[in-house]
C-alpha cells in the first residue's frame, strides 16, 4: 500500500478528510447546481455515508478522493483524486480520476490544477499505466477538464452506468482515458 497524506499544488492542498469536512460536503451534495449531473441530491445522512466510504477507502488504499482546501482560504471546497470504482464498468478494473467542487470554487481552475497533481501522483508514485474518467454525456464542465488534462474520448468506450436504473436520462456515460506514456509526453 502506498500512503500519501497530502498533495500540494500552487494554490491547493489535497489532504485526508477531517470531521469538519462533513458539513460543507453535505451542503455541496444538497446543492442542485453542483449535483445537476447526478441522478439525485443527497440528504445529510447519505452525504455522511459517502464521506465515510471515502475515508474508509483512503485508509484501505492509502490514497483516494482527497479533501481539497484552498491554501490560506476555504478549508474545504470538495474532493479531487483517484478511486477504484466499487462497481463493474466495461473498462474495469481501473483507476478513475474525479472531482466534485462547491460552486464557490468553480471557474478558478481548481479542478484542473488539482487533477493534474492527482495524475502525477497516479503515474509517478503508483506507477499506473492508465487513468480513466467518466461522466454523464451532458456534463460539459467536467468533460472540458478531462480534455484540458489531455484525456482522450472514444465514443466506442461510452457505457451505461450500472448504478443508474435503465431508462434514466443520466445512465449513459462518456469515458475518457489517459495512458501513462501520453501523460509523460504532455507533462514534460
Amino acid at each position: 500500500m502506498t500512503d500519501i497524506n497530502s498533495i500540494e499544488t500552487e494554490r491547493l492542498i489535497l489532504r485526508a478528510w477531517r470531521d469538519s469536512d462533513y458539513a460543507p460536503f453535505a451542503a455541496l451534495n444538497a446543492d442542485p447546481e453542483v449535483m445537476r449531473h447526478f441522478p439525485w441530491l443527497l440528504t445529510r445522512a447519505e452525504s455522511d455515508e459517502v464521506a465515510d466510504r471515502i475515508v474508509s477507502r483512503m485508509a484501505e488504499h492509502g490514497w483516494g478522493w482527497y479533501a481539497a482546501e484552498v491554501k490560506g482560504g476555504e478549508p474545504f471546497i470538495g474532493f479531487v483524486g483517484l478511486n477504484v470504482p466499487s462497481y463493474e464498468i466495461p473498462c474495469g478494473p481501473c483507476v478513475e480520476i474525479g472531482w466534485r467542487l462547491a460552486r464557490s470554487a468553480w471557474g478558478k481552475g481548481y479542478a484542473t490544477e488539482a487533477a493534474r497533481a492527482a495524475l502525477a501522483f497516479g503515474f509517478e508514485t503508483l506507477n499506473l499505466t492508465e487513468i480513466v474518467s467518466f461522466t454523464v454525456v451532458a456534463n460539459a464542465r467536467s468533460r472540458a477538464v478531462m480534455e484540458r488534462l489531455g484525456m482522450i474520448h472514444d465514443p466506442a468506450d461510452d457505457f451505461d452506468h450500472p448504478s443508474i436504473e435503465e431508462g434514466h436520462p443520466m445512465r449513459r456515460h462518456v469515458l475518457y482515458r489517459l495512458a501513462a506514456s501520453d501523460w509523460r509526453a504532455v507533462a514534460r
